[in-house]
């Protein structure tokens, strides 16, 4: 099924174009001729778990709409070092301009995806599910979700709209958990109550207010073995802070519902991919000469 791309996201990429291109590619202007075509290959250099295709086809269709765009491989499969992508057919200046900025979204979407996928991996055989966080760049976040959900994760709230989710700085503004729950009552018909939990007292506090999720920020294992024992049963449990590809899985055998991830996104690495052109018309003099 086609993703149905935000008009927000189509304007980044607009913006991202015209931040690349500005008033003209002057070094392929001056050695492609307009008319010249040709197919580039997206290969990949790495192996990597892929996302972000529908934003390179967009690219494309941005700077020229009869560019034929072939994705190879889906999203969310395992790429493999040589494997090719997709393959673009279309006038050559078009793919020239196009191939950095549609890289730069493949690589970085692909390098979430793929730590993403390390962690779920990590938890695999577990209750646990690895969730986002809203740590993404500013204006990517429906992509970085994506690209998340693309590596096997799930998506928290993408904003401040679409969930509630009490923080230590709403408790300290309420006056306590139990007044903040209370407050956050009348929104509960839109989404369930989440309460930020930093210790066992905090964990007692928000499960006796009433909340529907406690998210256990930053705590040690021992702390969050005593909330699961406490808590197990009634309600969701959530662990947030200082989560590690090395001590993920321990938190997953204590029995935690979600483990939420900031690093999925804010520090994943891009991946290696390239785009290769492969020429289908030759530049000759005379072409050159009226390019």
């Amino acid at each position: 099924m086609a993703l149905d791309i935000p008009s927000s996201i189509r304007q980044l990429i607009e913006h991202s174009l015209e931040e690349d291109i500005g008033s003209g590619d002057v070094t392929t202007s001056l050695i492609v001729p307009t008319e010249h075509e040709s197919t580039a290959l997206i290969v990949a250099k790495d192996n990597f778990v892929l996302a972000g295709i529908p934003f390179v086809k967009e690219v494309f269709d941005i700077l020229d709409a009869s560019v034929k765009f072939d994705a190879l491989i889906e999203d969310g499969s395992r790429v493999r070092k040589g494997d090719i992508i997709a393959e673009i057919n279309g006038r050559t200046r078009v793919l020239l301009m196009g191939e950095r900025v549609s890289l730069n979204i493949l690589q970085h979407l692909s390098g979430i995806a793929t730590m993403t996928y390390k962690f779920v991996a990590k938890v695999k055989g577990t209750k646990a599910k690895i969730l986002d966080t809203r740590k993404t760049m500013p204006c990517m976040r429906f992509m970085e979700k994506y690209a998340v959900r693309m590596g096997g994760g799930k998506n928290h709230r993408f904003g401040l709209y679409d969930g509630i989710l009490i923080k230590d700085n709403h408790i300290e503004a309420a006056g306590g958990i139990k007044w903040a729950v209370a407050m956050a009552e009348e929104g509960r018909y839109l989404s369930r109550i989440e309460v930020e939990a930093e210790n066992i007292k905090d964990v007692k506090d928000a499960l006796s207010a009433g909340a529907d999720i406690i998210m256990l920020d930053n705590m040690p294992l021992k702390e969050i073995k005593e909330a699961v024992k406490l808590v197990k049963g009634k309600v969701t449990i959530e662990v947030s802070g200082n989560v590690t590809l090395d001590n993920v899985r321990e938190i997953a055998d204590i029995g935690v519902d979600l483990i939420s991830v900031g690093a999925i996104t804010h520090s994943a690495p891009a991946v290696d991919i390239s785009m290769k052109i492969i020429t289908r018309q030759a530049v000759t003099d005379e072409e050159s000469d009226n390019g």
